[in-house]
């Protein structure tokens, strides 16, 4: 099969691998209808020291080929969307709604098995994939808003869901990339009142007011702080989704959330210390949560507004490379040329 690997910052390669094969008893084979490139891979492709050999992509829709013996809630044929971290679905804290901690888990990508490729191997397969009622890979309009499922759309109604955001509240979202416009609609869906968007790309936040946003403030740092006090009457907003990842991004966060008020990060942090004291959170008892989104929680609910219509994230994409050309969207990504890219095998 073709997979992809990244040997080092921007050097990102196609190469033949050997096709997956049944390990556990539990495992699943998937052969890729759809996949794409995530905002976080670019963290690797900035960062990642030369030398290395790892398997990248993490978001997956694809056809259930082969299964384990102990396997018994999917079978051969079935459309499957994958999330980004496999998991049993039993285990104390996926009880608790939190997949992502899986005693039996862990993630898809970078040093484990990559999904930006033709075939898949799906540990824990019965807790890990959810089957798509009456939808075929030939349900070509229905992909792009599924595969949004196996993290992006469900990252960002993570941050709504970790921030509380419910009817009447105000919503800063931090960050124009597929997370963040994915954050916009939930708070959208929660009932959030105003929804401030900030975000410097027009053709992005173009989206983002179509999904929900009341404003958009393209300053940053003190500026965008200014701006979005101004627009909540000095107060600042109730929730503050933070879906970048980045020290700046997180210092805006606690100057526009208000007092008592909460701040939720799904960005993925690149940085190892944030401020928590008197002058940032303690002082104004500000809420920090967040975290790594346990996207197979939300699945079976999120996939029905999507066969129903209700929502429709699949426009987060805005490019489409075979798997052959993923390179080349990895470029167009970190160039900013595109959202977010869809990788057909």
């Amino acid at each position: 099969m073709k997979a992809t690997f990244m040997h080092g910052a921007g050097d990102v390669r196609v190469e033949t691998a050997p096709d997956p094969v049944i390990i556990e008893p539990t495992d699943a084979i998937v052969r890729t209808v759809v996949s794409c490139i995530c905002g976080s891979d670019l963290h690797p492709y900035h960062s990642l020291p030369a030398g290395r050999h790892a398997a990248m992509g993490h978001e997956l829709v694809g056809v259930v080929e082969d299964t384990g013996a102990d396997v018994r809630t999917v079978k051969r044929g079935d459309l499957v969307v994958v999330p980004f971290a496999f998991s049993d679905n039993t285990c104390s804290f996926c009880r608790d709604g939190f997949h992502t901690a899986c005693k039996h888990g862990g993630f898809f990508g970078p040093g484990v098995s990559g999904l930006q490729a033709q075939l898949a191997r799906v540990p824990q397969a019965d807790g890990t994939l959810v089957a798509v009622p009456g939808v075929t890979e030939r349900d070509t309009e229905l992909l792009p808003s599924l595969l949004t499922l196996s993290d992006v759309y469900l990252t960002g109604y993570h941050a709504a869901h970790m921030g509380r955001v419910e009817p009447g509240k105000t919503v800063t979202v931090i960050g124009d990339g597929a997370v963040g416009l994915s954050a916009v609609l939930a708070a959208k869906r929660l009932g959030a009142e105003q929804i401030i968007l900030m975000g410097r790309h027009t053709s992005r936040t173009d989206l983002g007011v179509e999904w929900g946003a009341t404003s958009v403030v393209a300053e940053r740092g003190e500026e965008g702080i200014a701006r979005v006090l101004e627009l909540t009457g000095g107060e600042g907003t109730h929730v503050v989704l933070e879906a970048v990842g980045h020290m700046p991004a997180y210092e805006q966060s606690y100057g526009v959330v208000r007092p008592g008020g909460v701040i939720s990060r799904v960005g993925v942090p690149q940085y190892a210390d944030a401020p928590v004291g008197f002058a940032s959170l303690f002082g104004r008892n500000i809420t920090l949560t967040g975290g790594p989104a346990p996207v197979r929680a939300y699945l079976e609910p999120a996939i029905q507004q999507v066969l129903n219509g209700e929502i429709d994230p699949g426009k987060v994409f805005d490019r489409t490379v075979t798997i052959d050309d993923v390179p080349a969207g990895y470029a167009a990504m970190d160039a900013r040329e595109a959202l977010k890219v869809l990788v057909t095998p």
